[in-house]
């Protein structure tokens, strides 16, 4: 079955918390309602405490989806890592969540105010020990019936298709991918990520449907601008954007042939007093929609 999400940073941003700070906590839970969305992933709004997440997102009819984890293996032991993630994994548990977004942040710049170009850069012997952390780490999840997806991200040391590539080749069968189309399509500038897509679709096991505006992220790049500058200026947005530059048929075609089933979500950050999340939010949504519709996708 084909479930599909939001996530509350189109409404409030958890990296610049400025950004839609004056949007009420309810107003997000009620227009993600209202737009018809099943669920909606982890923000820095929402209660930590497990059943109060469950009574404060089941009050608008909306389901847990997942929420962001911010690793530190390259910082610390995989026992460190374990117990440090247990509370999460805990969380994920009592609301039956399925998967974990997991993303390596202990070295990422995606939150400073630094050129977009010097995201941090593994080389292959270091890619292959951290591979090696992170399947100790997903089976460990994968033991208490949730799924590691990684989530390759601007600014983290899994960026580019090359370190996609590097990545999927040091880690398995347990590590399974968040793939972002968004991301993949910035980090590869521009590239279509069908391809990418394609190559992985048997371990994807989670979908952002994130478009991206290629002018504007001409612009960043070109002006050596920051990953946040780059949010600021609207580089994200949804699917049915005309503004933006991925065509989301290939990829749900891509989906449907490799019988994936799970969320498909809109993690579209914006500037919501610049572009009103309800609006943008219903675009994605409809398009989706209705490319699923078209390719019997179910």
């Amino acid at each position: 079955m084909i479930l599909y999400g939001t996530n509350p940073i189109a409404w409030a941003n958890d990296d610049d918390q400025s950004l839609g700070a004056n949007i009420p906590t309810g107003q997000i839970l009620t227009e993600a309602a209202a737009i018809g969305f099943d669920g909606i992933e982890n923000g820095h709004r929402w209660p930590d405490d497990p059943e109060a997440l469950k009574q404060l997102l089941g009050s608008h009819g909306l389901k847990f989806i997942s929420g962001w984890y911010s690793l530190n293996l390259l910082a610390q032991s995989v026992e460190d890592e374990k117990r440090a993630i247990q509370p999460h994994l805990d969380k994920l548990k009592h609301n039956g969540c399925k998967v974990c977004i997991a993303c390596e942040t202990s070295n990422t710049i995606q939150a400073a105010d630094v050129d977009i170009s010097t995201s941090p850069v593994l080389t292959g012997d270091e890619m292959k020990a951290f591979g090696t952390k992170m399947e100790e780490l997903a089976a460990f999840c994968a033991d208490q019936g949730i799924e590691l997806v990684y989530h390759h991200h601007m600014g983290t040391v899994v960026e580019t298709p090359e370190e996609i590539d590097a990545f999927m080749a040091a880690t398995g069968p347990a590590t399974r991918l968040l793939f972002d189309a968004g991301h993949c399509y910035f980090g590869s500038n521009g590239q279509d990520p069908a391809q990418v897509l394609a190559k992985y679709a048997d371990r994807v096991r989670h979908f952002h449907a994130k478009n991206v505006r290629p002018a504007v992220m001409k612009e960043i790049r070109e002006n050596r601008r920051s990953f946040m500058d780059g949010v600021r200026a609207g580089v994200f947005t949804v699917p049915g954007d005309e503004e933006g530059g991925i065509d989301f048929a290939p990829l749900l075609r891509i989906l449907k042939d490799t019988g994936y089933q799970g969320w498909i979500v809109i993690e579209a950050e914006q500037d919501p007093d610049v572009r009103n999340p309800f609006q943008y939010q219903s675009l994605g949504l409809k398009t989706l929609k209705q490319l699923a519709t078209e390719l019997d996708l179910t």
